[in-house]
Formats: structure tokens, C-alpha cells, sequence
């Protein structure tokens, strides 16, 4: 008997796809713990990988099982991260044709570099798993290297048309402290999450200002250690990586920053960005004191690619004349967040596509759907 918690909820059906010599079709657990932090947070389960998690009485929806088409409208999805390529999966089980087209050279969105990020080389299969399903659905067009503006959209004749354009990091520090910019917020060597991993030429000492408290703060810090500078890791919160006493990786994340020589400075925010300094001030009591900088990195928020949807929606008239009958924005398009949240979002837009009952009107019971009197609908 061989028992396993976290790839259970990640695949359900693991054993009997092993059984079946089905192992392509196994979604693995990537480890990131999200399902446990739901149990912390008094919120229904949540699974990176499997957006059906929770969902099996509350919405009727079957972890392998979804329901036909229920037109012959075509899809087109733009943008092939995570939300991008779960709505082009499910939209393809579901029988739609659609075409996903992404504007850069390989699909995967974020997660191509952030899975390439110290510790986090399995998150990579949430990509890996949905294109390895895709290849098998010869309703599905992938197209990449081609970025779309709003006339090309109207002009290719599709019906439902999903924006998963993503998001990037803010690099003015806005976020859950600052509601403006930081005075000095354009002085050099200021850098985001997207610059690091892109490549960006680090200057110590690196000071690391987390104001998102989740995992990309003290993984860019593991990176600029692991390059030989000294890091300064700085954070709003009164530990480092706070949110991740969600997942349970709080005090090992922390552990691990003390081991590899990291300055942590706790509960403190910047006040002002100098050429080669910064002021900090206490959240408590507002003391003030200067650190020598070189590279700034910001991990504070960040903002929905939205750009294309807004002109899409401006202008109902010439979305009709095109023939579109929805345009709708999934993912971090719709509202930058979690991984989990992504594919969760693409999911849900998928299984809701061309039903007649929106899925979120049930009463939430825990009980099945169909054997509530108030349940206006049938059980998709």
C-alpha cells in the first residue's frame, strides 16, 4: 500500500493512471504547499495544479471530467502563462476550437523564470504538464511570437475571445505600505523581480525590500548571495517571508537566510531612496536611519497587463460588428496573485463558457448542489 497526501490532491486519480501506464497524464504536486495554507487562512482548499480542488461539491466539477462545448463558437486565448494554457486545456477537453497565441517565443508566461529561481525548478511542471495535454488536443492552435493588438483581435473572426496577459512588478515601491512612490524612486540601480530575473547586473551590497512578503523577496536574496554580494534583506513585515507561515516554509526560509549571511531588518520601511543610500524608518515608531546601497531590488506589487482588454471592452459597437460575443480577462490580467489563482481563474472561465447558470450562484453548502431546494439549475 503506498499512500501520498499532497500528489493525491494534485492528481486523484495517480494510482490508476500509474496502473494504466498513463504517466504523461499525472499532474504532479510541485511542492508549493498552497493546499495546507487554505487550512491557516480558514479558506477552501486550493491546489496549484489542480483547479478542481474544493470544488468537487461546492461546483460539481470532476477532476478529470468536464462538460462538452456547449456551441460552436471558437476561441481565441491571448497570452500562454498559467491561466493562458489551463483555459486553452479545459476549452480543448471541452471539445471548442481554439487558438492560443502568445507573444513570446515559448509558452509559460512567468513561470519560465521564476521556476528558474533557487528552489523552485518544479513549478516548472504546471507549464510542462499543461503543454504536454495540449499536444494532444488537435482542436487547439498554438501560435507564438505573435503578439496581438485590439484590430487584429477583431479582425480574426473569433467568437469568445479570453485575455490572460499577466502581470509585471511595480518599480515605484507602491504597494501595501506606499500608496504614493518613494521620494528618490527614480535615483539608479532601483530594479524589480522581472529586471533580476531578466538579467540585471546586481551592485552590492543588494538590498532586498520586501513589501509582498511571499516567496520572491528571499529568493532574488538567495540569487544575489549565490553571486557573491553581500545582501541586506529588508522587509515591512516582522519576519521574513511572512505570508509563507501559510505553507509552512516560514521559519526554514528564514533559517536559511541567516545561514547564507543575510542582514534581516524587520518590521521597517524606506522613507527615501538616496543615489548610493536609503532611509529606513520604523513602523512603530517612525525612527529613522540611513543604509549604505548599491542595487535596490522592489518586491512590493504588481500590476495586470490590462491594456489589451481595456481597448477590447471600450468599444462594444466594433466588438460586435467583429462578431465577438465575450471578451473576458483570466488570470493575473484580471487580478495579479497566486500561481494557483492563475489556473484556478482559467479554469473556471473554461467550465463556464457558454453555460446557462453562472457557476458562482449556488448557495455555498456543504452539500451536494443538486439536492438543495434553492439550486435554480441541474449539476453541470
Amino acid at each position: 500500500f503506498i499512500g501520498a497526501a499532497r500528489p493525491s490532491i494534485a492528481d486523484p486519480f495517480l494510482p490508476r493512471k500509474v496502473e494504466e501506464g498513463r504517466i504523461d497524464d499525472i499532474r504532479e504536486c510541485i511542492g508549493c504547499n498552497i493546499c495546507v495554507s487554505a487550512d491557516f487562512m480558514n479558506m477552501p482548499m486550493r491546489c496549484t495544479q489542480n483547479p478542481t480542488t474544493g470544488e468537487e461539491w461546492r461546483r460539481g466539477w470532476h477532476p478529470e471530467q468536464i462538460a462538452e462545448k456547449g456551441s460552436d463558437g471558437r476561441v481565441l486565448v491571448v497570452g500562454g502563462g498559467p491561466a493562458g494554457l489551463e483555459a486553452s486545456r479545459a476549452l480543448g477537453q471541452r471539445g471548442y476550437a481554439v487558438t492560443l497565441a502568445e507573444a513570446g517565443t515559448e509558452l509559460g508566461g512567468h513561470l519560465n523564470r521564476v521556476s528558474q529561481l533557487p528552489g523552485l525548478s518544479t513549478w516548472a511542471r504546471v507549464r510542462d504538464w499543461r503543454i504536454g495535454q495540449l499536444h494532444k488536443l488537435a482542436n487547439v492552435e498554438i501560435f507564438l511570437d505573435s503578439k496581438l493588438d485590439a484590430n487584429q483581435v477583431r479582425e480574426f473572426g473569433f467568437d469568445h475571445v479570453a485575455i490572460a496577459t499577466g502581470s509585471s512588478w511595480r518599480g515605484d515601491a507602491m504597494g501595501s505600505t506606499h500608496r504614493t512612490p518613494i521620494e528618490g524612486i527614480h535615483e539608479k540601480g532601483i530594479l524589480t523581480p522581472n529586471d533580476v530575473m531578466a538579467g540585471a547586473e546586481l551592485e552590492g551590497p543588494v538590498i532586498i525590500y520586501d513589501d509582498e512578503h511571499y516567496f520572491m523577496a528571499s529568493v532574488l536574496a538567495e540569487l544575489a548571495a549565490s553571486q557573491g554580494h553581500k545582501v541586506v534583506y529588508v522587509t515591512t513585515a516582522p519576519d521574513a517571508a511572512h505570508w509563507t507561515h501559510n505553507t509552512m516554509e516560514q521559519s526554514l526560509i528564514q533559517k536559511r537566510l541567516i545561514e547564507m549571511g543575510a542582514e534581516l531588518v524587520m518590521g521597517k520601511h524606506i522613507a527615501q531612496i538616496g543615489d548610493q543610500e536609503i532611509e529606513l524608518a520604523c513602523n512603530f515608531t517612525d525612527n529613522r536611519s540611513w543604509m549604505d546601497r548599491g542595487s535596490l531590488i522592489m518586491v512590493t506589487m504588481r500590476d495586470a497587463h490590462d491594456a489589451l482588454y481595456s481597448e477590447l471592452v471600450a468599444d462594444p459597437a466594433a466588438l460586435e460588428t467583429a462578431g465577438i460575443k465575450s471578451v473576458t480577462a483570466i488570470g493575473d490580467c484580471l487580478a495579479p496573485g497566486l500561481i494557483a489563482a492563475a489556473v484556478y481563474s482559467g479554469h473556471k472561465y473554461a467550465r463556464e463558457l457558454d453555460t446557462e447558470v453562472p457557476i458562482d450562484s449556488p448557495p455555498f453548502r456543504r452539500e451536494v448542489m443538486g439536492l438543495s431546494n434553492d439550486w435554480p439549475g441541474e449539476l453541470p
